[in-house]
């Protein structure tokens, strides 16, 4: 699995959930539209769609950083 990391602009509510407002990879923020969301052992996971396709954000529970990670069958830009 491919893991980026990353910056991410979002905001936390009182339960614990996440709101992805948008990220940056290098370059220009870039708005994202947000799928669902868990909790497991490697942190808070949320399911993220950008241009090429969907992603996987991770806020890692040990580093309490974010990763973005390519979702396995997702199309690289040729």
């Amino acid at each position: 699995m491919i893991t980026k990391p990353v910056e991410v602009d979002c905001t936390f509510d009182e339960e614990g959930r996440v709101r992805v407002r948008r990220i940056r990879l290098g370059r220009p923020w870039q708005a994202v539209e947000q799928g669902r969301q868990w909790s497991d052992a490697d942190g808070r996971h949320v399911l993220v769609m950008l241009p090429d396709g969907a992603h996987e954000l991770v806020l890692r529970g040990d580093t309490l950083t974010w990763e973005l990670r390519e979702l396995p069958g997702t199309r690289r830009p040729a």
